[in-house]
């Protein structure tokens, strides 16, 4: 299986068109005003026009006020909502879009049960904060904590970067990966090389599961 890559936190136009060169299937932009990624949505409409066709635009809230999130919806038209914070379930789904989940890992011990509460909810961020805090923090939790039989998609984030994100796939086998501090030089503002160096690692460690695969059939 080919595993997905997210790049989050963009803020800049050309940071968005060099991750889509590299082969990025969706970038994420930081809606919620307590984070240091924070984009208004000028910034954000720059960013979205700078995206091809095919590449995911993702909104991401936390605990944010109603009116804010269907202003970003209305003016930036998002592919994806991802909801960082407590949202409650019937609130996430309200906004008629689909959208993703994260797990504050730190928090939750069982994944199974908190994902049950989010029926309506597309896939799961499994991020390394805890409940009520901010991901982005380029700390990684436990990866043998994450669930093989969970019944939606699993997407893996904190602490991921060049160096341990073939580590982590091999472990967990997700969907996707997620990165954001783990490919920068200031928060929000994306380090070429590292972008490069990180799609590079996924693919490579995409290309061994594929032999080992092949090799146990």
């Amino acid at each position: 299986m080919t595993t997905r890559i997210k790049f989050c936190g963009i803020t800049r136009a050309e940071d968005a068109r060099r991750a889509a060169d590299l082969g990025v299937d969706a970038i994420g932009l930081v809606f919620t005003r307590k984070s240091h990624r924070f984009v208004g949505l000028t910034q954000a409409r720059a960013i979205r026009r700078a995206l091809p066709p095919f590449v995911t635009a993702v909104a991401l809230f936390m605990d944010d006020e109603p009116g804010w999130i269907e202003e970003v919806i209305a003016d930036m038209q998002p592919d994806l909502l991802q909801f960082h914070g407590s949202e409650a379930p019937g609130f996430a789904a309200s906004f008629a879009r689909p959208y993703i989940k994260a797990v504050p890992m730190a928090s939750v011990n069982d994944v199974a049960a908190y994902a049950a509460q989010h029926p309506g909810a597309s896939g799961f961020l499994l991020d390394s904060h805890a409940g009520g805090a901010p991901g982005g923090r380029g700390t990684a939790f436990d990866w043998t904590r994450a669930p093989r039989n969970l019944d939606r998609r699993i997407v893996l984030a904190g602490g991921l970067d060049a160096r341990n994100v073939a580590q982590a796939i091999a472990l967990v086998r997700p969907y996707a990966v997620d990165v954001s501090s783990g490919i920068e030089f200031a928060p929000g503002i994306k380090d070429a090389a590292e972008m490069r160096c990180f799609v590079d690692a996924v693919r490579a460690a995409d290309a061994v599961a594929m032999v080992s695969e092949t090799g146990s059939a």
